[in-house]
């Protein structure tokens, strides 16, 4: 029999008041409020902290507190990546960010869903699709990336935008829902 952990990874069914998940979770927030009451000139103690709560993180890797997330070993990340203040990351499932990407101010990577059936629902199940964002990738603030989705390598995202199906490679796109706007020369 699969654990609450096994299910949430592989996209089925779980429950998140498990007791391991609750466990990680809290773990994750510990870390996190570390990382949020850090000083600026506290390099050294944010590259530690971060080293703890993402583990598959390249070199390079700047994260503006505060940030958020729901586990942190659930996001894998390149090199030379920057995130802007108050970012949202629910990491149920991989989210996967490629070197060189930038993501700004208050963007919200969703991987968690919840069934469409009321009655399903109401058993406060839930589940996750994983969200894969390519290299040299630029997100503009405000945006929300929904579950399930894929960025191509070199695209840009308009601020403001809420990604809902995947984007290809070398596009500006934006609004809600975002769209393809144009292709980008490279």
């Amino acid at each position: 029999m699969k654990s609450e952990k096994q299910k949430m990874l592989s996209g089925a069914l779980y429950n998140a008041l498990d007791k391991e998940l609750t466990q990680d979770r809290l773990k994750a927030r510990l870390l996190l409020k570390e990382l949020n009451d850090s000083r600026e000139d506290q390099g050294p103690k944010r590259r530690e902290v971060l080293k703890q709560l993402i583990p598959n993180k390249g070199k390079n890797v700047y994260i503006q507190p505060p940030f958020y997330c729901d586990y942190g070993y659930n996001m894998n990340i390149g090199k030379n990546v920057y995130f802007n203040f108050n970012c949202v990351v629910l990491d149920v499932m991989a989210v996967t960010i490629g070197s060189r990407t930038l993501i700004g101010p208050n963007v919200q990577l969703y991987t968690a869903t919840h069934p469409m059936n009321a009655k399903e629902r109401a058993s406060l199940l839930e589940s996750a699709k994983p969200i894969v964002i390519g290299e040299d990738v630029w997100i503009g603030g405000n945006t929300v990336v929904c579950p399930g989705v894929t960025i191509g390598d070199r695209t840009v995202i308009g601020a403001g935008s809420v990604v809902t199906k995947d984007m290809p490679a070398d596009v500006f796109a934006a609004g809600n829902p975002c769209k393809v706007l144009r292709e980008l020369e490279q």
